[in-house]
């Protein structure tokens, strides 16, 4: 998911890769940085996703070493799209992937997020927007919540609480796992550049809201 705030945007994403109805993995990423302004959530078939991430991170570096400045949020958003679309025959097999992609305009001085389909289309969305199996119920939750002007802090709650919300409804999304010790991926991205919330933040978090849900605080 990602989502927008007063200074920025919180970008998150759970950790679980199913197989069938077979959890394959407890621990993927699926949040990632694409450089230092902007970030890239996948989801759909893991391997093809991460390489199309990979691609993605490249051609980004490239084009600042070429040109020697960063490629403008619209036109980074531009090469994802044209990168879903060359995957479109492998999709048509079924290993589909839809990333989403956000980050801080630095020309506008805001939070940007765009989604895609399947086709390479590409769409900007107002406030916020998820992805995956599980994205109904996550977008649900921030859409009766989400504010114009919430803070950072608050922004990463709610994300939080979203992943929550589709781990309860959805098999293929993975809630806090506090035996494990596996928690969401959570990245803010900012005037200040990409940065991966620490796991130890996001676990005091977890283990709040978590806690808070056992109290009837209606999460």
């Amino acid at each position: 998911m990602a989502i927008r705030y007063d200074g920025g945007v919180v970008m998150a994403g759970d950790r679980r890769a199913t197989a069938g109805y077979t959890i394959a993995s407890r621990r993927i990423e699926k949040v990632f940085p694409a450089d230092e302004l902007s970030g890239v959530a996948i989801a759909g078939a893991a391997g093809p996703a991460i390489d199309l991430v990979r691609l993605f991170q490249l051609q980004l570096e490239h084009y600042e070493k070429i040109e020697g400045e960063l490629l403008s949020l619209e036109g980074k958003a531009n090469q994802l799209s044209m990168l879903v679309r060359q995957n479109l025959p492998a999709a048509m097999q079924g290993f589909v992937v839809i990333p989403l992609f956000a980050g801080y305009d630095d020309r506008r001085s805001i939070g940007r997020v765009f989604s895609f389909d399947v086709t390479g289309g590409k769409y900007e969305e107002a406030d916020y927007q998820t992805n995956g199996s599980g994205g109904i119920h996550a977008r649900n939750w921030i859409k009766a919540i989400w504010q114009d002007g919430m803070s950072r802090d608050e922004t990463v709650d709610l994300a939080l609480r979203a992943l929550f919300a589709a781990a309860d409804e959805d098999s293929a999304t993975g809630g806090p796992d506090l035996i494990r010790g596996i928690y969401p991926s959570v990245a803010v991205i900012s005037a200040s550049g990409y940065e991966a919330v620490a796991e130890v933040d996001i676990a005091a978090r977890a283990q709040a809201l978590v806690g808070g849900r056992e109290e009837g605080s209606g999460l």
